[in-house]
């Protein structure tokens, strides 16, 4: 398959900070087109038509929260320079309509922007936020079947960098995050892989390789809904040839 790739990043290597790295966020600039656009969607479209069920969970507990997600980047993309949106359709910026399934909200906001969307709620009592729900396409080396339903320590498990320390600085960021005061991040991720769809479970082993002509990097943002109180992981995919020509 030729790879999907992007011509370059919006920030540099330069630009990273230590774990968590979070910077606030212009509203703004939550959802974002790029000049994967097209290709992405493409993807997009093909697994959730093939393998939505690899793609696509939620949780009864995640359903209301599912459904003000959509009605905010609903509301977000009326603003939006390429998106048409009309009485149930949205137009997207490659010209292809999407018919709105308020039935399906994460269906159909898998198929509207090129971001991944996790919801994740944090129940009366609990010290952590879950993940309830998520449109996950483009997963890299994580598995959403094994992560639905899991509060975050247990959802970074493998991930030997995130520790309680960072657990906990992480947790008090998602309780802090305020309505309309998004955060954003970005990791660093050079591979010989340009599948965008990488799944993996959790302990597998570490594939091997040598050469790393690519770089695949997220840029991850954090955003509180105002009704349900509900915060919003995105992240959006970058797959580049490294280094630049």
């Amino acid at each position: 398959m030729t790879p999907i790739l992007q011509t370059r990043l919006p920030y540099a290597e330069t630009d990273r900070r230590p774990l968590p790295g979070i910077q606030p966020l212009d509203p703004g600039e939550w959802l974002i087109a790029d000049d994967a656009f097209a290709g992405q969607m493409a993807e997009r479209a093909r697994l959730l038509g093939g393998m939505r069920d690899k793609v696509v969970a939620l949780t009864p507990e995640g359903a209301e929260a599912a459904s003000e997600l959509m009605e905010s980047v609903l509301d977000f993309l009326q603003t939006c320079a390429g998106y048409s949106c009309g009485e149930g359709t949205v137009t997207r910026p490659d010209g292809v309509t999407v018919t709105l399934d308020p039935a399906d909200p994460l269906g159909t906001l898998g198929l509207l922007v090129q971001e991944d969307l996790c919801i994740l709620e944090k129940p009366a009592g609990a010290a952590e936020h879950v993940l309830t729900g998520a449109v996950l396409c483009f997963p890299s080396a994580w598995t959403l079947a094994q992560k639905i339903g899991r509060p975050l320590m247990r959802i970074h498990a493998p991930v030997e960098e995130y520790d309680e320390g960072i657990g906990r600085r992480v947790q008090r960021l998602f309780d802090g995050v305020q309505v309309g005061r998004p955060l954003w991040r970005f990791n660093w991720l050079p591979t010989n892989d340009t599948a965008l769809f990488r799944p993996k479970l959790e302990y597998a082993d570490k594939i091997r390789a040598t050469g790393m002509p690519y770089l695949r990097s997220e840029r991850q943002t954090i955003l509180r809904l105002p009704r349900t109180r509900a915060v919003i992981f995105g992240i959006h995919t970058y797959m580049v040839e490294w280094p630049p020509a």
